[in-house]
């Protein structure tokens, strides 16, 4: 393989390895946004329980990690774990955080 070829491999081994981790920190912050609420306040605004978006948000921290250890160790969803966890935590930062938080 040629030199242009192989940096370009790393690169993207980098690139993704660097993606996963702002997701993974993503995630970890909506868990820890999530942890101190008020569960009556979830009831007041309308949304879901806040056993629910515990669950979701520490799922998406969960499959998160996965991502990362799937990026530095290899496997099949090291890009896609990643993408799912980010989305699920940015629901909650988007539209129930700031709801709850009034």
């Amino acid at each position: 393989m040629s030199g242009i070829w192989y940096t370009v491999l790393i690169s993207e081994v980098y690139l993704f390895l660097a993606f996963a981790v702002v997701c993974l920190i993503v995630a970890g912050l909506a868990l820890v946004k999530c942890l101190p609420k008020n569960a009556q306040r979830f009831d007041i605004a309308f949304k879901r329980t806040k056993g629910f978006w515990l669950g979701m948000t520490g799922g998406a921290a969960l499959l998160c990690l996965f991502g990362v250890y799937s990026q530095l160790f290899g496997g099949p969803f090291g890009f896609l774990f990643p993408v799912i966890g980010a989305t699920m935590a940015a629901v909650y930062l988007a539209d129930v955080d700031p709801a709850v938080s009034e």
